[in-house]
């Protein structure tokens, strides 16, 4: 039986490098580690492993590492390397690993630390370094005590052609803290919230709402993101063009650039619809997660993961294209009653809390802890 001293028992995340555990710069893997920091058992005695950053989350809990360019490797084996060190320094024994989305250093890591580990899927398995093919995730079963999953669309890909050891490989949804106690009052006001990148069909998006706008003049419309991971710095020429066409809509336009969690949760607080037209297989979509729990009506591609979340609780559509998209918005901004019913309906059947998955996230760390020492 599991001791509940939980002194006994040390937690170690790694982050992948390029993620920002920062306060202003963290985006959705940051995210999730921090909603479940929040709510764990184990808060005490887990190190979350990073690069260097001005205002960390957590600040207690995190190890900031800056990467040596004379190093000669990789930055995320760089990362990998120093935590390895720091762990060896431990006179612990009784530890644990966790890899949030970099599969290719299972074997680096389990070869310098005699612990368990485990590994966190973010995206498709089978389009990752060191995940791509079944003898890949093979040796990833072998090596590792648990793999988690963001969705059961994740899980399906990893496990496919896979049949020894499936029973280590688990759905862990990335959760989300709702902030709110009740159903907020609602502005005329759609939002796109994420990458300003081809596969999240921003550009369908501002297409639409071009099409829209003159005839709407009573809703605003607004643009969250940017097309560098928790920065503005870097715009590529998509991006650009993209933030050009959007501000020549006019004053009912609002591009907003990257803005941290804070900021995203207040628009989406008073924001009565969210478009989410991802043309890729979205392995999760936490801006699906978290407009459910701010209450707004989702419109959003039937791809991926995005299914398991949204359900019956918004408009999903197949095989997205701008005709369909304008078609839903057109109907959702003219019929009050409908919105109305969609919002209501994301706000009551918002399941995927931070608290429950950080209590399910707790309870497979004591299990392995457990079977392991």
């Amino acid at each position: 039986m599991y001791k509940e001293d939980k002194k006994i028992m040390k937690i170690h995340i790694l982050l992948p490098y390029k993620e920002k555990f920062d306060e202003n710069k963290a985006s959705s893997v940051s995210i999730t580690v921090k909603n479940n920091l929040v709510y764990t058992s184990f808060l005490k005695e887990i190190k979350v492993y990073g690069q260097n950053v001005e205002k960390p989350l957590f600040k207690d809990n995190f190890v900031g590492i800056n990467y040596n360019f004379f190093s000669f490797k990789s930055n995320n084996r760089f990362l990998a390397d120093k935590m390895s060190s720091i762990i060896s320094k431990s006179s612990e024994k009784k530890q644990l690993i966790e890899i949030h989305n970099r599969p290719y250093l299972v074997d680096q890591i389990v070869k310098k630390n005699n612990l368990p580990v485990s590994i966190f899927f973010h995206n498709d398995p089978q389009t990752m370094k060191g995940s791509k093919f079944v003898k890949d995730r093979e040796n990833i079963l072998e090596k590792c005590v648990a793999v988690f999953c963001v969705s059961e669309y994740v899980k399906n890909r990893f496990i496919d052609g896979i049949t020894i050891h499936n029973n280590k490989v688990h759905v862990l949804n990335n959760g989300v803290d709702r902030k709110i106690k009740k159903f907020p009052k609602k502005k005329k006001e759609i939002l796109f919230v994420g990458r300003l990148v081809p596969e999240k069909g921003v550009d369908l998006y501002v297409e639409v709402i071009k099409s829209i706008a003159f005839n709407n003049p009573e809703w605003s419309f607004g643009l969250i993101g940017s097309f560098k991971l928790g920065e503005d710095k870097d715009k590529s020429s998509f991006a650009k063009m993209l933030i050009k066409k959007f501000n020549q809509i006019g004053s009912q336009a609002k591009f907003y650039g990257f803005k941290n969690q804070d900021f995203v949760e207040q628009k989406m607080k008073t924001a009565s619809i969210i478009v989410i037209p991802s043309l890729w297989q979205e392995p999760y979509g936490l801006v699906a997660a978290e407009a459910m729990s701010n209450g707004i009506a989702i419109i959003a591609s039937k791809v991926g993961g995005i299914p398991e979340i949204i359900k019956e609780n918004g408009i999903l559509i197949e095989n997205i294209n701008f005709e369909k998209l304008q078609k839903y918005l057109i109907k959702l901004i003219q019929d009050s009653k409908i919105r109305k019913t969609y919002q209501i309906k994301a706000w009551k059947n918002f399941n995927h809390s931070s608290k429950l998955s950080s209590e399910k996230l707790d309870n497979f760390r004591k299990i392995i802890f457990n079977n392991f020492y």
